[in-house]
């Protein structure tokens, strides 16, 4: 999806040598954690707000804060998902935009990138979201896309999710009217299942097995 209709310009960026309190105007007139700072349409970083709002004498110029400064912008070219690893990178609701010539161009806001993510089909489309694990070394995307397509299932799209020790998480979207068929494939091939699923047949055996049991002790 291209982003370029996203990029905003409402806040105009500060130079060095405005001052502080001008600065401490731009926090308090909007909701951003931090703005960016240009000299000749070139970006030289972004202060944050919690940096700015703490500084007594508000008629300093913030060339003098320069050593504050966060670096971190976008491609105009960027991704939903790229945006998305900036944002949670650098702890900020508001990403600089560079053109291809790095000159700063706008910037993009949380909200409308998350907009935009949440109503992707990926998110929106009616599906069953599944999580398995595995050992790290062990897995492969195309064998886990192979396991959903040999069940006449469609892969939406899948994500390392977590990792821990040896083993990762991949959170798969699906659609599938089988899903428990797509579950005891994955099982076979050694993947375990984190995901809770109402209908999971293997679940269930499991349970019955052990109600079983424990009837047959009681006798």
């Amino acid at each position: 999806m291209n982003m370029n209709d996203y990029i905003l310009e409402e806040i105009k960026p500060l130079r060095l040598n405005d001052a502080v309190i001008n600065a401490q105007k731009v926090f308090n007139n909007y909701p951003i954690t931090h703005f960016p700072v240009i000299e000749n349409n070139k970006l030289l970083g972004s202060f944050a707000e919690e940096d700015i709002q703490t500084i007594e004498n508000k008629e300093d110029v913030l060339g003098t804060h320069a050593h504050l400064l966060n670096s971190f912008f976008a491609d105009k070219k960027a991704t939903v998902l790229e945006l998305l690893k900036i944002f949670a990178d650098n702890d900020t609701n508001i990403i600089p935009v560079l053109d291809k010539n790095k000159d700063y161009i706008g910037y993009f806001d949380l909200r409308d990138v998350l907009d935009v993510f949440s109503t992707s089909p990926f998110m929106i489309e009616e599906s069953e979201t599944l999580i398995i694990e595995k050992l790290e070394n062990d897995y492969s995307m195309s064998e886990v896309s192979q396991i959903i397509e040999s069940n006449n299932a469609k892969l939406l799209g899948l994500y390392v999710s977590e990792k821990k020790s040896e083993f990762v998480q991949i959170t798969l979207k699906i659609v599938s009217k089988e899903i428990n068929e797509i579950m005891q494939t994955f099982r076979r091939y050694d993947y375990k299942i984190i995901s809770m699923h109402e209908n999971d047949i293997y679940l269930e055996d499991l349970k019955n097995r052990s109600e079983y049991l424990k009837k047959y002790l009681e006798m």
